[in-house]
């Protein structure tokens, strides 16, 4: 929704955005549900609403994307590039400078300093992407690539309430049927499809080997590195116990594997990581002597945050970071985004390029040969 500011109050209209235009197997289109349901919403509340269409834009800054980066052996994630590249970036835009509203109100549980509707907002002040109330829910993850300086016309009305409460609230402004609505998980594009079915459609197999990582046997064979990604359990036959995958190698369309879910292979406690993206009010990299940063970590949103320093790439390097995990986490993957927080707030993200074992001691032995040099 978009926010005109007025003496009395706030002028609402509500903008459906279009970023898909595929039709499922019953031959609906995949947001046909969702916008009838904005529909119901806006004439039960007596709100405006349009359309903007952006199915083009999203296939070229994201999906497109998305694509290439299976391609290339990594994980990408999508919903932070959705965010980054269409709804704060063309739809913050049209919002304010097409349509000549004064914000941007959106239902992602997170909050700022400047209040759920900009009541404190300061032109003084800087902006602080900040965890919500309802902790769980904390969908600053996904937030963490945006241009800090669209968070200061963004309003966050759900950061101060619980998704309970959200729904208590919804009921009693008789919209308690879309209370009852699933709550959508996975990639939205793919919707309820299988995804090596639904990838299989853009990108052409290519059959290679599932190889043993400690004993370099091949142990079975797949379609192409672009359907598995790193901690995905693999289905061989003729082995009892499970295979997870570990590592890929694109060059020789290879997939390592390791024998059981808590392989030491599967776990990394150092991360390098590219084009760190700050939320915060000040780049802790800005000087070439600046020192590493404590913070904490994680690389799901759904996966509790771990301790860990980052430590600048290269003294001249603001954009490049090696991030050291207090604790290893299993299957870290590259191509997924590195989020970094304080106790209280969002300061950023930055895409993960590789995260490196303990037991891999030639990659341990160059990492700290990089850190004593940075």
């Amino acid at each position: 929704m978009v926010i005109d500011a007025r003496i009395s109050g706030y002028k609402v209209l509500g903008v459906f955005m279009k970023n898909w235009d595929e039709f499922d197997e019953m031959g609906r289109c995949s947001g046909e549900q969702d916008l009838l349901d904005a529909e119901y919403t806006c004439n039960k509340l007596g709100i405006e609403l349009r359309q903007v269409n952006y199915v083009k834009e999203y296939w070229n800054s994201v999906f497109t994307n998305f694509l290439e980066d299976y391609e290339r052996g990594l994980t990408p994630n999508p919903d932070i590039l959705c965010n980054k590249h269409i709804k704060f970036d063309l739809f913050h835009k049209h919002a304010l400078e097409r349509l000549g509203y004064d914000a941007i109100a959106t239902g992602h549980y997170a909050k700022t300093n400047f209040g759920p509707f900009l009541e404190n907002y300061e032109e003084s002040e800087d902006v602080h992407l900040l965890i919500p109330k309802d902790t769980f829910k904390d969908q600053t993850f996904f937030l963490s690539g945006i241009r800090r300086e669209t968070l200061r016309r963004t309003m966050f009305p759900l950061g101060n309430y619980l998704k309970s409460e959200v729904k208590e609230i919804a009921k009693n402004c008789g919209l308690e049927r879309l209370t009852q609505k699933r709550e959508s998980t996975g990639i939205c594009f793919v919707g309820n499809r299988d995804f090596k079915e639904f990838i299989k459609e853009y990108i052409a197999s290519k059959p290679g080997d599932f190889v043993d990582i400690d004993s370099n046997m091949v142990v079975g064979h797949h379609e192409g590195i672009h359907q598995w990604t790193v901690g995905q359990r693999c289905r061989l036959k003729s082995f009892r116990k499970p295979y997870y995958v570990a590592q890929k190698d694109v060059t020789t369309n290879t997939i390592y594997v390791a024998y059981g879910h808590e392989h030491p292979s599967l776990y990394s406690n150092q991360i390098f990581a590219t084009n760190i993206n700050w939320l915060c009010s000040e780049n802790p990299f800005v000087k070439s002597n600046s020192p590493p940063l404590r913070c904490r970590f994680r690389f799901q949103h759904t996966k509790p945050l771990v301790d860990c320093t980052i430590y600048r790439k290269s003294p001249n390097n603001k954009t490049d970071v090696i991030v050291m995990l207090d604790k290893p986490l299993r299957a870290v993957t590259p191509g997924q985004y590195a989020v970094f927080y304080s106790d209280t707030e969002c300061l950023g993200s930055s895409r993960i390029v590789e995260a490196i074992n303990n037991s891999d001691h030639k990659r341990v032995e160059n990492l700290k040969n990089i850190l004593e040099n940075s």
